[in-house]
């Protein structure tokens, strides 16, 4: 193994004096890769854990900007950053807390065609996304490539935390065999979250990839951790691998990555979507659609498109009949997620010409009216 510097040695010297870790293990952590899927609330506070740590080489995935609600929660950033790329300032940060660890960023979106190749070169991968499509195509990657997967996840109050170690435990899909309908999953930005919620899971999931990278300790895999912060409980659900799962199992029917967008009900249909350029060229022709805003009232109060109906996603179904089947519409929300599942109702009820605000007032902010702020 390769020896421990002298100013190595004195910045680990906490973890050299536990008899479990020792010089042995820290070596073993600076010989060790890491590769963290997500560089935002739960990737972050991991991320500069495991620099903290001494993890030879750690890298990055995310390719968002750097916006002002990220601040509630993704404490690796700060004002500055805004605007910015995520891995980009990321990897400054990590740079500036340990010199001794080497960081590379990866300002790409995983998806089928590149996942085995950006997870290959790596020990273990930490999975912080927050999206199913994602999940899925890491636990599929992951179990293909034989590599442990350290999956969290957060939601309001809450959060859940596994290892999945293909040969030794349970995958995801044997845990969550199908992904639930598009229109049954709010994401953080609808249904909110305590700001230290992804911070505390962030944290469990560093903790299990240094014991897992030193060989110490008993892990999670097998067991799933239930965080409620609201009641400060811990609970835990004992997992197994499932036989009949179509990766893992006995006679597995998944050998290769799929579309997981598709798999997911999320494929995007670029014949429902609009983009800001567009939709501002038909606000300009005179010829203006309809607008409908389903955000939530305080969303709507920090700002909204001049003549939108704010009718919050909850609200849809038993509003549609004040809407026009054969008007144009266009629906918007925050980034895009919610208006989608609403235009996926629209369509399903009968309304032909609707359309999702590509990116949502995010993105139109950005590219029409950066005074608009967005909530």
């Amino acid at each position: 193994m390769d020896r421990l510097t002298a100013e190595e040695i004195s910045r680990y010297g906490r973890h050299l004096s536990l008899p479990e870790v020792g010089e042995e293990g820290q070596q073993k952590l600076k010989q060790s890769s890491v590769l963290i899927i997500g560089a935002g609330g739960l990737g972050g506070p991991a991320a500069l854990y495991l620099a903290a740590a001494g993890i030879g080489r750690i890298g990055l995935v995310d390719f968002d900007r750097v916006e002002e609600s990220n601040l509630q929660r993704q404490v690796i950033y700060g004002e500055s950053d805004l605007g910015q790329s995520k891995v980009e300032r990321a990897i400054a940060r990590l740079r500036g807390l340990n010199r001794h660890v080497e960081v590379t960023p990866i300002a790409k979106q995983l998806n089928s065609g590149n996942a085995m190749e950006i997870l290959e070169p790596w020990d273990l991968v930490i999975d912080g996304s927050d999206n199913f499509p994602t999940r899925y195509l890491v636990n599929d990657a992951t179990v293909f490539l034989g590599k442990p997967n350290v999956y969290g996840s957060i939601f309001r109050f809450e959060g859940q935390a596994t290892v999945f170690d293909p040969g030794n435990g349970p995958c995801y899909r044997c845990l969550y065999p199908e992904p639930p309908p598009p229109a049954m999953v709010p994401s953080c930005e609808e249904g909110g979250v305590l700001g230290v919620v992804p911070g505390i899971v962030g944290l469990i999931q560093a903790t299990e990839a240094l014991k897992l990278r030193a060989g110490i300790g008993s892990s999670l895999v097998g067991r799933l951790l239930l965080i409620d912060t609201l009641r400060m409980e811990f609970r835990e659900l004992r997992i197994r691998r499932d036989p009949a799962c179509l990766v893992c199992g006995e006679s597995p029917q998944v050998k290769e990555l799929i579309d997981y967008q598709g798999f997911c009900g999320m494929k995007e249909n670029g014949s429902i979507e609009i983009t800001p350029t567009a939709l501002k060229d038909k606000f300009s022709s005179g010829h203006a659609p309809v607008i409908v805003d389903v955000r939530e009232g305080w969303e709507w109060e920090v700002s909204h498109l001049h003549d939108a109906r704010h009718i919050p996603l909850s609200k849809l179904t038993e509003a549609m009949s004040g809407l026009k089947k054969d008007d144009e519409i266009v629906v918007v929300c925050r980034s895009g997620s919610r208006s989608g599942r609403a235009v996926a109702a629209l369509q399903a009820a009968g309304f032909s010409r609707v359309r999702n605000l590509s990116g949502g007032l995010a993105r139109w902010s950005r590219e029409i009216d950066p005074s608009m702020r967005v909530a």
